[in-house]
């Protein structure tokens, strides 16, 4: 792609970004996500591969969807109560439409549909923006609208996008769908705890996107995009490979690493607000995201390939690898004993 090209729409990705998330009202934010949309489109059908295409009409179809649904709830709203304030959203009929609204965007259960093909079709980089910073306007709109949504329904959804984000991962074979499906399910411990602390949820998606990017870099500087090839990754880049092992433990909550603060704080929270059967439930379906992670940690780091030669090194060098990778696995990694810093950010 043209570079001029990839940084304007770079730009307008966060242009719609922030137009979104600094509104108040209901008209604006819909702009705002509708430039995230037309900004994305283009990068995901950039390789212009059939899988490629049929990615981003996938894409322009359900983002489509999502936001009439988003303008007609905030249109309904606004007519029955003369008030476009995002916050003010108070009829019970546009709450409803509107969390199909935000749940179609974010691909939660039973809109989750899309997500992994159009991650499939996409890049490695591409995924990464889908997966992270296009999911921030859409969860900054369930955070201002939480007091008004329907607590019961938004935690059916939750545990369904965990339940299902775990189950369907497990038989994959292709790391995009495997990552995607792994976004589904943190989606639902974001969605959980939504009603209850509004600020966990903004601190389970920081550490979810940060941990996301550096398995993202990692597996860019590898060039990996299935499993047989991830078996082949220590080869090229060995302590990149160890050191994937770690945020891989990370995203899937293991103590003592960074991924098990969101988890540890949303249990906590539940069992104070007396939901004690809902925080077990939620922690034991994520021993079926634990299940796929263990084995991409495995595939990456103890599987030999077959091999004829009497060395097992490439002979290839590899291009060097970004330093803003071993950051990001850093931070990925270590950042749990800073937990008391991390809970004061506005």
């Amino acid at each position: 792609m043209n570079p001029q090209a990839k940084f304007i729409f770079s730009m307008s990705l966060l242009l719609g970004t922030t137009i979104t998330i600094s509104s108040n009202h209901w008209i604006m934010a819909w702009a705002g996500l509708e430039i995230n949309t037309l900004a994305i489109l283009p990068l995901i059908s950039k390789s212009h591969h059939p899988r490629a295409i049929e990615a981003s009409t996938k894409y322009f179809l359900v983002q489509a969807t999502a936001s009439t649904l988003l303008l007609f709830s905030s249109m309904t709203n606004a007519w029955f109560t003369g008030q476009w304030d995002i916050t003010q959203l108070t009829h019970s009929v546009s709450c409803l439409l509107l969390t199909a609204a935000i749940s179609m965007k974010l691909g939660l259960v039973p809109f989750h549909f899309w997500f992994p093909e159009v991650l499939q079709g996409s890049s490695l980089m591409t995924s990464l923006l889908l997966a992270t910073i296009m999911k921030f306007p859409p969860t900054v709109l369930l955070l201002l609208t939480s007091p008004s949504l329907n607590p019961t329904l938004l935690s059916m959804l939750a545990i369904a996008s965990a339940a299902l984000g775990g189950w369907m991962g497990l038989n994959q074979t292709q790391i995009r769908k495997i990552m995607a499906f792994s976004s589904i399910s943190h989606l639902g411990w974001m969605t959980i705890i939504l009603i209850y602390n509004p600020k966990l949820t903004l601190i389970a998606f920081y550490l979810y996107s940060l941990t996301t990017a550096a398995i993202f870099s990692a597996l860019s500087a590898i060039n990996s995009l299935k499993l047989t090839t991830l078996m082949t990754a220590w080869s090229k880049i060995p302590a990149l490979s160890a050191t994937l092992m770690l945020t891989l433990l990370s995203l899937a909550g293991l103590p003592p690493l960074t991924g098990f603060l969101p988890k540890w704080l949303i249990i906590q929270e539940l069992t104070k607000q007396e939901l004690t059967a809902t925080a077990t439930i939620i922690a034991l379906l994520s021993l079926l995201g634990l299940f796929f992670y263990l084995r991409l940690a495995y595939c990456a780091t103890i599987t030999l390939p077959p091999n004829s030669a009497n060395h097992m090194k490439q002979w290839r060098t590899n291009k060097l690898t970004n330093l803003l990778t071993p950051t990001l696995i850093m931070m990925s990694a270590t950042l749990l004993p800073l937990s008391p810093t991390i809970l004061t950010i506005p």
